[in-house]
């Protein structure tokens, strides 16, 4: 093992039994024993029967617990589950300890082929939008529709305050960073993540903020930590150099679900201008912008993003589940600069999986977007607005 190289963690079988993690009212928590991951799912019962099945995917450091708000919110729309990626929230870490974009892609794949509830609603958040893009696009058979908030999809022009959460993954950072911060209090280090999360800090209530901080008190106990961190950072930013037809761009090109993508005006981690071009790559979505909001604006704005995600359902319900068949044909400049279509380039035949490695697939081409005091939606043949 190189010396900068993190040292290996413990087998699951011989972890020590963390603290348990909160639970919210109206919410299930199960373990679910899969092959080379164990995932803890976060749930909601049913509030009546025949509602389709959801999934959420939660971004880097993050847990399912990201989800509770927005989950409540579509209680009587969805059945809801959130699942805690390898290494997160209270999930054991991979047995082979691979923290890729593709491995966590992996993970999401085989819980739904084992629980047999696909095709989903699928929802990701940063990392997890990344991942939820994957999965949609080498198994659509899993997706009705794909819901991302900020999702983690390469940029070349890197906003300042994301470069920290990149150099995270280089060897020995973390060591660093964890020496430079040991006096730090589990307050200060939720009061620094939740400034460089939220678009305004001030509307966690004082409850919330405990709970974060009792949760970070927990996982910074556990062995893993650290190495989740790390190696979940690590496989981020090689799926952002990876090219050619594994791509993260050129896999949201493939998406046939179609998607709801909303972006923060706040957001640090997400450059805001990626707002136009998600809508411009994905075949057949509507775009929120939420201009206060930062980059959990699930977490923020539960209500705006579930009042958003319900017309999803009203529009693709009205229209059928799929966009029209695909011509192959790439729109014209004028019409994807406009506004999100349900026409895009043709689907390769080859998308299995490959190691997260390679050069970058293309220039940034993102255009910023309009801000304003709301929420804005927008999808292909018009926009309206609607209040956050």
């Amino acid at each position: 093992m190189s010396s900068t190289e993190l040292p290996s963690v413990p087998p699951t079988s011989v972890l020590p039994k963390a603290a348990s993690v909160r639970i919210a009212e109206g919410e299930r928590l199960r373990s679910v024993r899969l092959p080379g991951v164990t995932l803890t799912v976060r749930s909601r019962p049913a509030t009546r029967a025949g509602l389709q099945p959801a999934l959420y995917v939660h971004g880097l450091g993050g847990s399912s617990q990201n989800w509770s708000a927005l989950m409540a919110q579509l209680d009587g729309v969805v059945e809801s589950e959130a699942v805690d990626l390898p290494g997160f929230g209270d999930s054991p870490p991979p047995d082979d300890g691979n923290y890729s974009i593709t491995a966590h892609a992996r993970a999401v794949i085989r819980h739904l082929d084992a629980s047999g509830r696909g095709p989903v609603h699928l929802f990701g958040n940063s990392l997890g939008g990344a991942v939820s893009t994957r999965v949609a696009a080498v198994r659509p058979d899993l997706v009705r529709t794909l819901t991302l908030v900020s999702p983690a999809l390469p940029e070349l022009r890197v906003q300042r305050t994301a470069v920290p959460t990149g150099l995270l993954g280089m060897p020995g950072v973390a060591a660093l960073f964890t020496r430079f911060t040991r006096e730090w209090t589990a307050e200060q280090r939720v009061r620094g993540v939740m400034a460089l999360c939220y678009g305004d800090p001030g509307r966690v209530t004082p409850e919330a903020f405990e709970y974060a901080v009792e949760e970070l008190e927990r996982r910074l106990r556990l062995p893993y930590f650290w190495d989740a961190m790390t190696r979940s950072a690590r496989g981020l930013v090689n799926a952002y150099t990876l090219g050619g037809q594994h791509g993260l761009w050129r896999q949201a090109e493939r998406v046939f679900a179609p998607a709801l993508l909303v972006y923060g005006g706040r957001d640090q981690l997400v450059g805001f201008r990626m707002a136009q071009r998600a809508a411009r790559t994905f075949r057949d979505s509507r775009l929120l912008t939420l201009p206060n909001a930062g980059h959990v604006a699930m977490m923020e704005y539960p209500e705006t993003v579930a009042t958003a995600f319900r017309e999803l359902l009203e529009d693709t319900a009205e229209r059928g589940s799929r966009p029209e068949p695909d011509t192959g044909a790439r729109p014209d400049a004028d019409t994807r600069a406009t506004h999100a279509t349900s026409t895009g380039v043709g689907p390769d035949t080859d998308i299995g999986w490959e190691p997260d490695a390679g050069p970058d697939a293309g220039p940034d081409s993102g255009s910023g977007t309009g801000s304003g005091s709301g929420a804005f939606s927008e999808r292909a043949g018009g926009s309206a607005g609607s209040g956050s």
